[in-house]
């Protein structure tokens, strides 16, 4: 196998890796969403950090699931969908990178809402395969948007 099919079959795990939280995360209406299926994809120690106010909100997988359940459970978010745009992704040896340009829609306390953003994803190669290490992201707002996404 020649390294560039070898970083193909890398780069496809990365995306399906991707595609998976994505799902996990998105629901429709009467939907529950799988957040369960998150820990799958992050090692033990994984960070799901969310840059887009004042201060980082840093979590563990856990810590990022739980309040996402409550607002399901409750009522308060009724639909939620995020996608990928577009990505960029890195391979080297046993670590890699994959910068991503999202789009996310939802209905939050009956009101509808739509943002974009990017996601920095980091994964390492484990004795299981491929994980996520650390998920960061930032939304688009006044002075800051996507390159290259009008």
């Amino acid at each position: 196998m020649t390294n560039q099919q070898s970083q193909a079959i890398i780069k496809s795990e990365l995306a399906r890796l991707t595609s998976e939280f994505f799902r996990a995360v998105s629901f429709e209406v009467g939907e529950t969403p799988p957040y369960e299926i998150i820990h799958a994809l992050f090692i033990d120690s994984g960070l799901i950090i969310k840059n887009s106010g004042a201060a980082p909100e840093i979590s563990t997988v856990q810590q990022f699931i739980e309040p996402r359940q409550a607002m399901v459970r409750t009522g308060e978010l009724t639909r939620f969908r995020e996608v990928e745009l577009s990505e960029a992704t890195d391979i080297f040896g046993n670590v890699a990178h994959r910068f991503s340009a999202y789009a996310k829609s939802g209905t939050m306390k009956g009101a509808p809402f739509e943002a974009r953003g990017m996601i920095s994803t980091q994964f390492i190669r484990t004795g299981g395969g491929w994980k996520i290490s650390a998920m960061a992201w930032d939304d688009e707002r006044p002075g800051l948007s996507l390159p290259g996404h009008p």
